[in-house]
């Protein structure tokens, strides 16, 4: 099994690009489900997560044509079935978002309950309920959710008790080709789901409400969809995670491709820690983004939160990062129970963090000491791989197909920006 090995206390700088969103990427790809004939989506992140979902696709019977590692064309025009094996869908919990579409077009589906990263309980309850009021009929069958619908889904008021990005993007999809209007209260307001109506609306479907928490959707009544060529939104958090190497290393670095109003929460608590950023528009939404090392690096508080928020996705990061600033952190994670599983790993390399229920103090200062550590999930990777880079002496980093899945050629980039790693094998 691979591991990363990396060599601490490096001096790092530099520049690298910033890739696709896989979180953007996902919901689109599944998307195209609706009937997407000849849809052409660029910027794809080279990720794990996005082979496995094109896997799925080419399985239901969708005809896939990759022009290069980061654009496919696409064509769903003819579906062979519509069940999404336990085999694929074991692999990423993001898999749940065929299970919209399919029934949306088609009237009937069988789903695989979903894996992926255990960080905690993210139940599909939300989205089989909400199916449910549009009119489908739902039971779990040997691990699978066996939907139908068959007289098709009806547009409803549906209002979620607790914010789901995956959720919320399975409902606007169904309700994309639903009878009559649908209204999601209590939605996700997040950039991905901003992109995801978007490319709905380039269909034709009138979406009104895009970006906040009440989303309107006039479904075409099962009438196929048409999609725009489409150019994935940079990912924010593969932004935010290299933003933290350049701060945990405390060095100078340039970030291209990135869009900063999708990192407002994220940029703000770096300037509170004490980096100085630099930021040039280089086409709408479309930025560079130069970070400078802090004189000093001051404590911080996080809590995390739904979108516009601090991002979940990013806690363990910065979670990292506070073992090098001076004096004490506080971190508060409000969306997941079990989004601390890196903290044990980041103690055995020296990080003296307490922890409280939801509450992590973090004691900066210290010196880090290069260990063996094992990957929880994909961000405690990451999280993993920057204390890697201040610790002194060698860290080996074990079970790093969790990086895999969502960090698109991360040695490289690391390499690019200075750092001492290397992918072996054990």
């Amino acid at each position: 099994m691979d591991y990363l090995e990396i060599k601490g206390q490096e001096p790092l700088g530099g520049s690298i690009a910033i890739s696709g969103a896989k979180n953007a990427a996902l919901p689109i790809l599944a998307c195209a489900l609706l009937g997407g004939a000849h849809t052409s989506i660029t910027n794809l992140p080279a990720v794990a997560d996005v082979r496995a979902m094109t896997t799925l696709l080419e399985h239901l019977g969708v005809q896939i044509i990759w022009e290069d590692s980061h654009t496919l064309t696409l064509d769903a025009s003819h579906i062979l079935h519509l069940e999404a094996p336990y085999d694929i869908v074991r692999k990423m919990r993001a898999s749940i978002l065929v299970l919209g579409p399919l029934l949306a077009r088609f009237g009937k589906c069988k789903v695989s309950l979903p894996g992926g990263c255990a960080i905690g309980a993210r139940p599909v309850d939300l989205h089989l309920k909400a199916l449910e009021k549009m009119g489908a009929q739902i039971h779990i069958e040997q691990g699978y959710i066996v939907a139908k619908a068959k007289r098709g889904l009806k547009g409803c008021d549906v209002v979620f008790d607790k914010i789901s990005v995956t959720g919320t993007e399975n409902i606007v999809m169904a309700a994309a080709l639903a009878k009559g209007e649908s209204k999601i209260i209590n939605a996700a307001k997040e950039p991905e789901v901003v992109q995801l109506c978007e490319f709905l609306q380039s269909a034709g479907v009138e979406i009104s409400g895009i970006g906040s928490s009440e989303i309107c959707i006039q479904g075409t009544q099962q009438e196929n969809l048409n999609f725009k060529p489409i150019e994935i939104i940079p990912d924010r958090i593969e932004c935010g995670t290299y933003l933290c190497v350049a701060a945990i290393t405390n060095s100078k670095m340039r970030f291209a491709h990135a869009n900063v109003h999708h990192l407002e929460a994220v940029l703000g608590k770096l300037s509170e820690i004490g980096f100085k950023l630099d930021i040039q528009e280089l086409a709408p939404n479309q930025h560079t983004i130069d970070i400078s090392p802090a004189s000093t690096r001051a404590p911080f508080e996080i809590i995390t939160t739904e979108y516009p928020g601090f991002p979940t996705d990013l806690q363990a990061q910065f979670m990292a990062l506070a073992t090098q600033c001076a004096g004490g952190s506080l971190i508060e994670e409000r969306l997941f129970e079990n989004r601390f599983m890196h903290v044990s790993e980041l103690q055995r390399m020296g990080a003296q963090i307490s922890l409280k229920g939801a509450l992590a103090r973090i004691k900066g200062g210290g010196m880090l000491m290069g260990a063996d550590v094992m990957a929880t999930d994909l961000r405690a990777s990451s999280a993993l791989v920057l204390a890697g880079l201040v610790a002194k002496g060698k860290t080996r980093i074990h079970r790093i197909y969790h990086l895999d899945r969502g960090y698109e050629n991360l040695e490289s980039k690391m390499s690019a920006l200075g750092a001492k790693i290397k992918r072996l094998k054990s």
